[in-house]
C-alpha cells in the first residue's frame, strides 16, 4: 500500500512540473474563482504572452529597478456584489486589496490611481459613498491617490460599478523575498481568523437562508509586514495575502514556486464559530474562502517564535498562529494533518463554488 501511494504521489508531482496550457474555448467564472483555472489562464496565456522578467514570478506585485531604486507596482480590479457588506465596501476593497498586495511584496505603499466604470442609472449618493470610503482607506492606510479616469456603460453592463486600482511602492531595503528562498524546516504564519470576508460576502447578498454574524476583515496588512521585518528580516522567505482561492491557493502555490512540500497542521489553522457553520452548511471549505486582511508568512524556523510574537504585537494580529512547516517531501504539494488524526492532500480550489467577492 506505502508502495502505491509513493507511486499516485510521484505521477501527481511529475504532472504539476508541466507548464500548464490554456486550451479552454470559452472563459467562464471558474477562471476568475483563484483556483486552478485561474492559474492556468494566467500562467499558460497571460505570463506566455507578456514573458519578461519582472512578470516571471508570478508575484503579488512586479519589483521593478528605477533609477537604482527598488520599486514595486501592481494593478487590480474589483467587481464585488454587492457594493457594500458587513464590515467593508467596494471602495474600501479596491485600497487595501492594492495596498496589500504592495505590503505583501515587502514594498512601503506610496501613491494609488482608480478607475471607475459606472453604470448608467447607478445612484449618485452611492458612487459618493464609495469615494468617501476609498478616501478614509487611504488615509488609514497612509497613501494618497493621485490619479484617475471614469467610464461610463449602459444600464445592466456593470453591477452598478466595478474599480481598477494601481499601486506603486517603495521596496524596503531589509525585504528579501522570493519563493524560491523557501526551505524545508521554515514555518508558515497566519495573522489571524480566515473566511471572514468571503464568507461576509455570501451572506450579504441574500442568497442563502442563513443569519450569521460575520464582517469582512478587509484592512491593510502593511502594519504586519513592518512588524515580521523588523523582528526578523533577513528570516523572513516571503509574504502573500490569500485573498481568491484562499488560504489553500497560496499554499499550493508556493509549494509549486519553491518545488517543496507543505505540512498544515488543520487544529491550528483559525477559523470563527459562524464562519465554520456557514461554511459546513454551503458545503465550503474554509481553506478556498478569500480573506481581504490577512497575510501568510513563510519564516525560518530559527526566527519563528520571534516573527509570531511580533504579529501578535500589532492591534488586530493577536490571533496570528504558527500553523505548518516546510517539507522536503512531497514536493509541490500541500498536505493537511485533519482534526481526525488522518492526512489529505489540499489542492487548487477547482470550480466556482463561490460568488465574486474582490
Amino acid at each position: 500500500m506505502a508502495d502505491l501511494e509513493e507511486e499516485v504521489l510521484a505521477r501527481i508531482e511529475r504532472q504539476r512540473k508541466l507548464r500548464p496550457r490554456f486550451r479552454d474555448s470559452v472563459i467562464t467564472m471558474a477562471h476568475g474563482a483563484g483556483g486552478k483555472a485561474t492559474h492556468t489562464l494566467v500562467a499558460g496565456l497571460f505570463a506566455h504572452a507578456y514573458a519578461n522578467d519582472a512578470l516571471s514570478e508570478l508575484a503579488d506585485a512586479a519589483r521593478l529597478d528605477i533609477a537604482g531604486a527598488p520599486v514595486a507596482f501592481t494593478t487590480d480590479a474589483f467587481v464585488v456584489k454587492p457594493l457594500r457588506f458587513p464590515g467593508g465596501s467596494i471602495g474600501e476593497l479596491a485600497i487595501n486589496g492594492t495596498v496589500n498586495d504592495l505590503a505583501v511584496s515587502g514594498a512601503k505603499p506610496l501613491a494609488i490611481a482608480t478607475a471607475f466604470v459606472l453604470e448608467e442609472g447607478l445612484d449618485a449618493n452611492v458612487l459618493k459613498a464609495e469615494v468617501e470610503a476609498m478616501a478614509r482607506a487611504a488615509e488609514a492606510a497612509g497613501v494618497p491617490v493621485v490619479a484617475g479616469d471614469t467610464k461610463v456603460v449602459e444600464r445592466g453592463k456593470a453591477d452598478g460599478m466595478y474599480i481598477t486600482t494601481t499601486g506603486i511602492g517603495v521596496g524596503d531595503e531589509r525585504a528579501r523575498l522570493s519563493a524560491t528562498s523557501i526551505r524545508p524546516g521554515d514555518h508558515i504564519l497566519l495573522s489571524g481568523y480566515i473566511a471572514d470576508h468571503g464568507t461576509a460576502i455570501m451572506l450579504a447578498r441574500g442568497e442563502l437562508e442563513l443569519d450569521a454574524d460575520v464582517v469582512s476583515d478587509t484592512r491593510s496588512v502593511w502594519p504586519f509586514v513592518v512588524a515580521l521585518l523588523d523582528a526578523a528580516a533577513p528570516h523572513v522567505r516571503v509574504m502573500r495575502d490569500p485573498t481568491r482561492g484562499g488560504v489553500a491557493t497560496v499554499l499550493n502555490e508556493l509549494a509549486g514556486d519553491a518545488d517543496v512540500g507543505v505540512v498544515l497542521d488543520e487544529d491550528r489553522v483559525p477559523v470563527r464559530p459562524p464562519v465554520k457553520g456557514a461554511c459546513e452548511i454551503l458545503g465550503i471549505d474554509p481553506m478556498y474562502v478569500a480573506n481581504e486582511g490577512q497575510l501568510i508568512a513563510v519564516v525560518a524556523e530559527e526566527a519563528a517564535p520571534h516573527a509570531l510574537a511580533a504579529l501578535r504585537s500589532v492591534p488586530g494580529g493577536e490571533d496570528a498562529v504558527d500553523v505548518g512547516r516546510v517539507a522536503d517531501q512531497p514536493a509541490g504539494m500541500v498536505l493537511v494533518n485533519t482534526t481526525f488524526g488522518g492526512t489529505r492532500i489540499m489542492d487548487m480550489l477547482i470550480g466556482d463554488p463561490l460568488p465574486r467577492i474582490c
